[in-house]
């Protein structure tokens, strides 16, 4: 991202308003995995940092295994399938959303160097598929 890119806002009042009401986390697309990881008898933490000091906080976590689980969505992450650009103020928001991946990119990096898996589900995915992936990374060869 440009210096100058954050000084200039995304887009009008309005829509601004309304990204600001998104949640951070509990998205239906969250609820929906972490209710069939509890269908498959999984227990978890929530929203936590997978590393001591590291700001970036994964969605569903299992410290003991090692595993970090994001549900991105796929506006802000850039999905390959349903990933959108926005006309209005178009280069701050292609910064904005190469800021995003680049970063999950390095998260990514930075657990895998560390010992931990990390599984990425996109939120259009469905919640069951998922859990099974999941639940693979958790319980190798189960």
């Amino acid at each position: 991202m440009t210096p100058d890119a954050r000084a200039t806002p995304p887009t009008d009042a309005a829509t601004s308003a309304r990204f600001k009401k998104q949640k951070r986390r509990d998205t239906k697309p969250e609820v929906a995995l972490r209710k069939e990881l509890h269908r498959a008898g999984l227990r978890y933490f929530v929203d936590k940092a997978p590393l001591e000091g590291m700001r970036r906080r994964a969605d569903v976590v299992f410290p003991r295994r090692r595993v970090a689980v994001y549900v991105d969505g796929c506006f802000w992450h850039s999905c390959p399938v349903h990933a959108t650009h926005p006309r209005n103020n178009a280069q701050w928001w292609a910064d904005k959303l190469a800021a995003n991946v680049a970063r999950d990119r390095d998260t990514d990096r930075r657990l895998d160097e560390a010992g931990w898996t990390v599984v990425r589900i996109w939120e259009h995915e469905d919640p069951a598929v998922a859990a099974v992936r999941v639940t693979e990374a958790v319980r190798p060869g189960a």
